[in-house]
């Protein structure tokens, strides 16, 4: 265990690294207009493609107006800037050595499933005095959180008009584990965002260039997979003693008699579902899901052959 954790630790480090290794330069090199008449594109924004796509490299003529990256070869626009995504112009950058106007705190609520509640985590939000917050009910694992990218958005576009802004979260898993979190963060300091946790082992406000942040980000992004593989092995242990998977089955020999016959009309899992009801338990008189049907199926098929091979 000590050992996978110095070895996602390393990787998270070298890719924070990786990332801050460029941060200072595309930076620099944004806080100028791209002189390139075919880009054109303004300070704060990254360059462009002919096709309206953000270019994977700056131009040179841009990245040649910052005196210590003059004689580089090529500057990488860095992986915030989504390189090869479709180009749209970003806030320009707030005047050097200007001082924050006022302090604006947004949150961001998340749960992973329909069935869970916000409540706790919007409650906390507004006793720390946050008085815009943006939730949804999405997977951890969803490549898309249409409400975190607009709050993120909004809170790049508030630091540019000089505001000083902090996204406070009630626990650094609402945003993501590992990687995904230490990127995120980076994403945020570039845009001179602060990032602030309420609760939880990054409880405060936390640099993703320090040591502890490191280290509790990849931590958290294992647990997620110790727990999974804990739960398989479990499930396997339990199918080896004969036990069954799952909560309380919904299924009886009645229906079972019922959907084989529709099985053999040749009619869908979908609409043989559609055609079932169930008799017991906590969800007595509704029909039960199509994967409930298949795995009827297979356990009823598994037996018969099982039968006929003795």
């Amino acid at each position: 265990m000590f050992h996978e954790l110095l070895q996602t630790t390393c990787l998270l480090k070298h890719t924070l690294e990786t990332l801050r290794g460029v941060s200072d330069d595309f930076k620099r090199v944004e806080s100028r207009d791209c002189p390139m008449s075919s880009c054109a594109a303004p300070a704060g924004s990254p360059c462009r493609t002919g096709n309206g796509k953000v270019a994977i490299q700056y131009h040179t003529a841009r990245f040649r107006l910052v005196p210590h990256l003059a004689k580089a070869l090529s500057v990488p626009t860095p992986a915030v800037r989504k390189p090869g995504s479709a180009w749209t112009e970003l806030p320009r950058p707030v005047s050097a050595g200007a001082e924050p106007v006022g302090h604006v705190r947004l949150g961001y609520a998340r749960a992973s499933t329909a069935r869970q509640s916000l409540d706790a985590q919007l409650d906390s939000l507004a006793a720390a005095g946050v008085t815009r917050i943006f939730s949804e009910k999405i997977s951890t694992r969803a490549t898309k959180r249409p409400e975190l990218e607009t709050v993120v958005k909004l809170a790049g576009e508030i630091r540019s008009s000089g505001a000083a802004v902090t996204l406070v979260v009630h626990e650094h898993k609402r945003l993501g584990r590992g990687i995904e979190l230490a990127m995120l963060a980076e994403e945020l300091k570039a845009s001179d965002v602060g990032l602030e946790f309420l609760t939880g082992e990054l409880m405060g406000s936390h640099d993703p260039s320090g040591i502890v942040f490191t280290v509790l980000a990849a931590m958290s992004g294992m647990e997620r997979e110790y727990i999974r593989d804990r739960t398989l092995e479990g499930h396997e242990s339990a199918r080896k003693r004969g036990k069954t998977i799952g909560g309380a089955g919904v299924t009886d020999p009645d229906m079972l008699s019922m959907a084989l016959h529709l099985r053999d009309q040749e009619m869908s899992l979908r609409d043989i579902a559609k055609r079932l009801v169930i008799t017991t338990g906590t969800k007595k008189g509704q029909h039960p899901s199509p994967a409930t049907v298949m795995r009827m199926f297979r356990v009823h098929d598994e037996k018969a052959a099982t039968t006929a091979s003795v």
